[in-house]
């Protein structure tokens, strides 16, 4: 039987009566945890190459004498296995995979062709609205700069189609040169729609055709001593050279690429990823995989690859700093994910080349500098675990605080810090109910937090337990969380409770553990600057949260109050009428013309302004 067998012996047992068709397999430790998820051209094969620890690295050695369990699915046909494998790997994580940890989309600029004055905006996910998608940009820092100056050049509007068919003058865009004022009449259509012919031009590489007409415009504009205007022009072309520099490298002669480059130092790597479009740098990004240091690159690549685009869509051609070993299988697969041939290149001369070579020099930096941080990182999380007589390094810190105006607007949050630093995905935000506490103050406000975050266990997912919490607060807050902790089950946690100095006094502050004893850390000792960055982390974190709810609160008004009147309805009132007094002045035949508001509508709320029954 097999459940008495483990490692070589359990593999054995599996492999006698495994096919030689293709599919995908899986490695589980005694807890059912996954270690290892692999394809296979043919599985009955690939198996055999674990039913012996000699000629393997000691890692895969250990992952063999630690699988209790295995699973299979076979599957049509290999292309089908490899996109298999990525989900499988991308939802269950396994130890022994490479790991890229990734789930952001990259944005896009849009321009809308729902409207007579088109707006140009950043936009994430699916494409399901009518208009042209620019893009990918590597991140929201490259699209918001590229906007900032389209904006500039091109004057479109970035308002809402509501802000614009509601106006009936231009807004402070207008004036600060940035929009041609479609909500005021200051632009006809015609004129609008030309910039927007000119946007998409420079859009799509352009920008010398462009960049011409301004000049003729500049210079038709200076001929009739129209300075003011050709002082505009002249500030739209200084735009469009400004985009230029930060963009970078711009290949003249590769349209659409997409690059990759990794730089392995020390068993850590880094894969920059840039993307080339109408012959134009859309922005970089960083990735530093999970990786083992017996891993080769074509192994590192490959995986890479497959994870990046199994919810993406490749360009034409991809180029790489390395060659990958199911080069073929790969491309197959991307070609059906694009519906056009993909093309997956390790160049060896020209263009294609010198933007390999230019991404593997920025991987090794942005790796040198990370190595360089996380060094620094770890040695004070190891000075933590001194101070706090820990055994090992801590993994996991999450820091707590709350923010609230005399009990209005609650809000606690939480803050993690990991051994590569913070853990922003971990951020966690707690809506504090005042009519649940015993009193309205900050240490029951505290309880209430932890009573969410560690009272609660959802069957689908573990919970992940800290290996040191961190309050902003003091001794009262220590001892009351401390004996919630031990009333639920978790009094093992180590707690820091930080509390204010003197008189409130930045870098006065006094650092107290368990049963309230002073932590002595001194004044100039990196290890207090660290924890006041953690505290200072949340206290930013929570602020923001608790301003969040406020400003939602102050927008409500009395519309909140009728039956059968959304969020939706509600807003194309108050475009129409300018405010809530204004609306509740008019009457019914009015508010039948906005959007949205039947007649039996407009009687209700006219009736609720109006005391009606």
């Amino acid at each position: 039987m097999a459940k008495n067998l483990t490692g070589i012996d359990l593999i054995k047992h599996y492999q006698k009566d495994l096919s030689n068709g293709p599919g995908v397999y899986r490695m589980l430790d005694f807890n059912h945890n996954t270690l290892y998820v692999g394809k296979a051209k043919n599985l009955k094969k690939r198996v055999s190459n674990y039913t012996k620890y000699n000629g393997h690295p000691l890692r895969i050695q250990q992952m063999i004498f630690a699988t209790s369990f295995m699973l299979f699915l076979t599957t049509k046909n290999e292309t089908e296995a490899l996109l298999l494998e990525q989900n499988l790997i991308k939802q269950l994580k396994p130890k022994y995979n490479v790991l890229l940890r990734d789930d952001k989309s990259f944005p896009y600029i849009f321009i809308s062709s729902e409207h007579d004055f088109p707006r140009i905006e950043k936009h994430r996910g699916q494409k399901k609205r009518n208009g042209k998608y620019y893009g990918p940009f590597a991140s929201a820092g490259a699209v918001n700069r590229t906007l900032n100056t389209l904006q500039k050049v091109f004057l479109l509007r970035s308002c809402t189609d509501k802000e614009v068919e509601a106006g009936n003058r231009p807004c402070l865009n207008y004036h600060l040169k940035r929009c041609a004022g479609p909500c005021g009449g200051k632009i006809s259509k015609l004129d609008y729609a030309k910039l927007v012919v000119s946007a998409d031009e420079f859009l799509r590489g352009k920008s010398e055709e462009v960049q011409k007409k301004l000049s003729e415009e500049m210079i038709s504009a200076s001929k009739v001593m129209n300075f003011e205007l050709a002082a505009s022009y002249r500030d739209r072309i200084k735009a469009i050279t400004k985009i230029h520099s930060i963009q970078g490298i711009n290949p003249e002669k590769i349209k659409e690429a997409d690059i990759f480059a990794l730089y392995i130092d020390s068993g850590q790597a880094c894969v920059q990823v840039y993307f080339i479009r109408y012959n134009q740098n859309w922005g970089n990004r960083d990735y530093y995989p999970k990786v083992s240091s017996d891993m080769t690159e074509s192994e590192i690549m490959e995986a890479f690859l497959g994870q990046f685009y199994l919810n993406r869509i490749p360009a034409k051609l991809i180029l790489v700093s390395n060659e990958i070993n199911s080069q073929t299988l790969m491309e197959k697969l991307f070609t059906q994910k694009l519906g056009k041939s993909v093309k997956i290149i390790n160049p060896v001369k020209g263009e294609k080349k010198e933007l390999v070579f230019d991404g593997l020099r920025n991987a090794k930096e942005s790796l040198i500098r990370k190595m360089a941080e996380n060094t620094t990182h770890r040695k004070l999380l190891l000075q933590l675990a001194q101070l706090l007589d820990l055994k090992n390094s801590p993994e996991r810190i999450e820091v707590y605080d709350n923010s609230h105006i005399q009990g209005a607007y609650a809000v606690g949050a939480m803050v993690v810090s990991g051994p590569d630093g913070l853990m922003k995905s971990e951020y966690r935000k707690f809506n504090i109910k005042m009519e649940e506490l015993e009193n309205r103050d900050d240490t029951s406000m505290m309880k209430y937090v932890f009573t969410r975050r560690f009272g609660k266990k959802t069957p689908s997912q573990d919970l992940k337990i800290p290996d040191v919490i961190v309050l902003d607060g003091g001794k009262g807050q220590l001892s009351v969380i401390q004996n919630l902790l031990i009333e639920i089950g978790y009094g093992e946690i180590p707690i820091i409770a930080i509390a204010k100095g003197p008189k409130r006094n930045s870098g006065q502050e006094r650092f107290y553990h368990q049963n309230n004893i002073q932590l002595e850390i001194p004044s100039d000792h990196a290890l207090r600057y660290f924890l006041q960055r953690l505290r200072d982390e949340v206290h930013r974190f929570v602020i923001g949260a608790h301003r969040q709810k406020r400003s939602k609160s102050i927008m409500s008004t009395r519309l909140d109050e009728i039956s059968g009147l959304g969020g939706v309805r509600r807003k194309n009132l108050l475009m129409k009428f300018g405010s809530t007094k204004e609306v509740s002045k008019a009457s019914i035949d009015e508010l039948q013309k906005v959007q949205g508001i039947s007649s039996n509508l407009a009687k209700q709320i006219y009736n609720f302004f109006n005391n009606y029954d």
